[in-house]
């Protein structure tokens, strides 16, 4: 119906703005009617991106309400990623358009534009690139909320302090100031007591892998173990650089270290394995140490240990092992995976290897996104927008697990208590006996991107997904569960 004609109670209170009437919100639920309301301004075009809200207060005056409604309101599409604070003048603008909204019921799906079933090295860029309106893929952190204010003041700062010889070339193993501000946030973060010379600053864990491969392979090492189920896309790496990558499988209490025999290397993610987040127990950390002891050499991803939610923080190996581990992480999981910005630490004997490959990989990496970094880490805006992001993924977690109970109740829910996705298995399979990429593809024709278990394992086990919270809103997760489930339904 026409809003012109939708004609405002006797007596009910209204704003100029959007031709609001608090007349029309059901008792008991105005904060949730105005949310509503909002959401749909700015996904009908009435509020672009870089519109500005008006102030709490004067919405709440105008509107004839508390001011505890109208920012409740907010704070859901803040949390949503739809709109954002900023300092000054510019107030509460719009950052993002919501999702448009589809049809989720199809009758006859139609196939992938790529392989499912059989991935190679592209399948994740195919998969990023398929159509979708809602998008569950692990190991997005929420875009929308990107610092982008507390980005330009330090770019500002940073560019105020810059000499002409600070635009020439550097350092390939990173900034002096980049350098200093990780080993502080690791020391402070991930309990690594890191001189800030051994910091190497890289593209991201992509990269960290390619050149451990490169030294590793010139220093007659073959193979790199990985855990299984482990990362697809850590196992495409190392092979794509000529490593082997023998499977070690990993159970409750993370790595099956008797499972490693002879091998020379293997590569862990023991604060929050991937895809399953189990935490490598203490006594399966001793054994790793015993057999990095005997000789073996650890590569730890710390992918994503920030994000931690119902359990304890849990230390880095490479803060009780030292020189038997080479650690890396980045930034693509706190801040966004475009930053191409992480880190390697390795024990002396490969450190010049290391440093000597990335410096004859690119020169090193742009000095001023490192410094613009360094000036986030050292001012604790990026402690900040860590807490924050904390509280919003929890909420997002919630949300997603509250829908798997409800859309998909066959499903068992696997590390729940940190990191930005969630592991569901069927342990009594899926219907027909169709595996898991199956109901991923069902999930993509409906437009919901999704990654099946399957991907990132090659030892047998039941079928599964692989899902991302952190992305999306609370609402486009609920309703890609739905979606899904409408999916499994139809196998």
């Amino acid at each position: 119906m026409d809003r012109a004609m939708n004609a405002a109670p006797e007596g009910s209170t209204g704003a100029d703005f959007l031709q609001l009437d608090i007349g029309h919100a059901p008792a008991g639920g105005r904060a949730d009617w105005l949310a509503g309301a909002l959401r749909q301004a700015i996904g009908d075009g009435r509020l672009p991106v870089g519109a500005r809200l008006p102030a709490t207060r004067e919405l709440a005056g105008d509107l004839g309400v508390s001011r505890g409604v109208v920012t409740e309101a907010y704070r859901r599409l803040a949390d949503e990623g739809h709109i954002a604070g900023r300092r000054g003048r510019a107030g509460t603008v719009v950052v993002a358009a919501p999702a448009a909204a589809g049809p989720t019921a199809v009758s006859a799906p139609a196939p992938p534009p790529f392989e499912l079933a059989d991935p190679g090295t592209e399948v994740f860029e195919a998969l990023r690139a398929a159509p979708a309106r809602i998008d569950l893929s692990p190991g997005v952190p929420d875009l929308a909320a990107f610092p982008r204010a507390a980005w330009l003041r330090a770019e500002r700062a940073v560019l105020g302090r810059l000499t002409p010889p600070d635009f020439g070339y550097g350092d390939a193993s990173g900034t002096p100031a980049l350098r200093v501000a990780v080993a502080h946030w690791l020391a402070r973060n991930r309990g690594i007591a890191a001189d800030p010379a051994d910091v190497i600053v890289v593209g991201g864990v992509s990269q960290a892998l390619a050149l451990i491969a490169q030294v590793l392979r010139s220093g007659g090492v073959p193979a790199v173990a990985v855990e299984d189920p482990g990362s697809l896309g850590a196992r495409q790496q190392l092979r794509d650089w000529g490593m082997a990558t023998p499977s070690v499988p990993v159970d409750d209490e993370g790595l099956v270290v008797d499972a490693l025999g002879d091998h020379p290397a293997v590569m862990v993610t023991p604060a929050h394995q991937f895809p399953t987040g189990v935490v490598l127990s203490g006594a399966r950390r001793r054994e790793l140490a015993r057999w990095a002891a005997a000789g073996g050499l650890v590569v730890e991803d710390d992918y994503d240990a920030e994000h931690r939610y119902d359990r304890l923080p849990v230390p880095a190996l490479k803060a009780a092992m030292g020189e038997h581990v080479v650690y890396t992480g980045s930034v693509s999981k706190l801040l966004a995976p475009a930053m191409r910005i992480g880190w390697l630490l390795a024990p002396r004997r490969l450190h010049g290897a290391l440093a000597a490959a990335k410096r004859n990989a690119d020169l090193g990496n742009a000095a001023l996104p490192q410094l613009v970094l360094a000036e986030l880490m050292t001012s604790g805006a990026l402690d900040r927008h860590l807490r924050l992001m904390r509280r919003r993924h929890i909420r997002r977690r919630d949300a997603m697990i509250a829908a798997l109970a409800a859309h998909l109740p066959g499903a068992v829910v696997h590390g729940a208590a940190a990191g930005l996705h969630l592991m569901v298995t069927f342990p009594a399979g899926l219907p027909g006996g169709h595996a898991d990429t199956d109901l991923a593809a069902a999930a993509l024709a409906a437009g919901v991107r999704v990654q099946p278990l399957s991907w990132h394992r090659r030892l047998p086990g039941p079928p599964g997904l692989v899902l991302g919270y952190a992305a999306g809103s609370a609402t486009q997760t609920t309703e890609g569960i739905r979606t899904i489930g409408a999916a499994l339904r139809r196998l």
